[in-house]
């Protein structure tokens, strides 16, 4: 009864259990301000490191690179929000931290040129990351931010040179996979047919039966478009319909072609999307409400919660940030090995608010 039988009731079943452990595991175990602090500033120069070599590899003949920005893109924001965020809440108990500060900068900028190298729509999850992960942290320290014209104009020509020179990069080693250009005019190839696919195919739960690449064998929702890893479910020898080989090709029009929303509502309809927004929206609330308890427990003296503040404001940011690129953006983005990454990231946004009562 409780084996899932297609790939929706896996992700269900999957997200409970992660979320359940997670919410007993931060009963559990003491989180404090040092522990987070050095966890996370070992997971972004782990990072930092894997996408570096990665891009690399992308230069080297003969050697196989491996992506990981997909999968670890929200991560990468995840820790080093974190890490900025501990560093910020040593200062506010008079704890020195500019060496930490540096350290993280350096890092920032390691991860947001080996990831763009990787991939431009990490750039966009990267810059979003920081921008949130800012906006968040000058809410919880009071302090103000000032969005003037010249500050996103700044932002817009440094994204402008950063596409530009992947350009000027690719045409001088003549990789074409570089080329942000040639990433353009996919889109504007396969993009509308895909949009048209979708919307003339979704119904209120899953798609239209038969419309999907599988025809006659088509499930008529939860068809594999949107899936846990392919090595997640292969482990479990679940029979669950999959992509392989030339068949992703196939996939890609809805999961690189189009934004979440798109593959959202045709592989699991309209109420699909619904549930899924509905969810974001509790996450996100929740995540904002235990922030603000924890900033109050703060200003009254308390420095028993400080890792689990930092801890979350890395989560949240890093949710928020790979839901709106998800979303809206690109539907890769939290698909696959990321949708195991975004189940972790609202598990750990969850797990502040859930407290476990202890009775005799």
């Amino acid at each position: 009864m409780l084996i899932a039988e297609n790939h929706l009731q896996f992700i269900i079943e999957v997200g409970l259990m992660i979320h359940l452990g997670i919410i007993l595991l931060f009963n559990v175990v003491a989180i404090p301000l040092s522990m987070v602090l050095f966890l996370s500033m070992i997971l972004t120069i782990l990072l930092a490191g894997l996408f570096s070599v990665d891009a690399i590899f992308l230069f080297l003949p003969y050697v196989s690179h491996h992506e990981f920005t997909h999968p670890f893109g929200a991560v990468a924001v995840f820790s080093w929000v974190t890490l900025t965020a501990s560093a910020s809440l040593l200062s506010e108990v008079d704890i020195k931290s500019s060496s930490i500060t540096a350290l993280s900068w350096i890092l920032f900028v390691v991860i947001g040129i080996a990831g763009m190298i990787m991939h431009r729509s990490f750039l966009i999850l990267w810059v979003l990351g920081w921008i949130l992960g800012t906006l968040i942290m000058s809410k919880s320290f009071k302090r103000s931010v000032k969005i003037t014209p010249k500050r996103i104009g700044t932002v817009v020509v440094a994204a402008i040179g950063a596409f530009g020179l992947l350009e000027i990069l690719s045409r001088i080693f003549n990789a074409t996979i570089l080329s942000p250009l040639l990433r353009l005019s996919r889109l504007e190839e396969f993009a509308i047919p895909s949009i048209k696919m979708v919307i003339k195919n979704t119904a209120l739960w899953g798609h239209v039966q038969g419309s999907c690449y599988w025809a006659s064998n088509c499930l008529g929702g939860s068809d594999g478009y949107l899936s846990l890893p392919m090595s997640f479910i292969n482990y479990f020898t679940l029979p669950y319909p999959l992509f392989f080989g030339v068949l992703v090709t196939k996939k890609d029009a809805i999961d690189y072609m189009l934004p979440g929303i798109f593959g959202v509502a045709f592989d699991f309809g309209y109420l699909g999307l619904l549930l899924l927004m509905g969810w974001v929206l509790l996450v996100t609330c929740s995540g904002f409400y235990a922030l603000r308890e924890y900033r109050k427990k703060r200003k009254n003296g308390s420095r028993m919660y400080l890792g689990r503040e930092a801890l979350l404001i890395g989560a949240l940011s890093a949710f928020l940030v790979q839901t709106i690129v998800g979303l809206f953006l690109f539907n890769r983005s939290f698909n696959g090995a990321a949708m195991l990454t975004y189940i972790v990231l609202s598990a750990l946004v969850m797990a502040h608010v859930v407290r476990i009562r202890r009775t005799m």
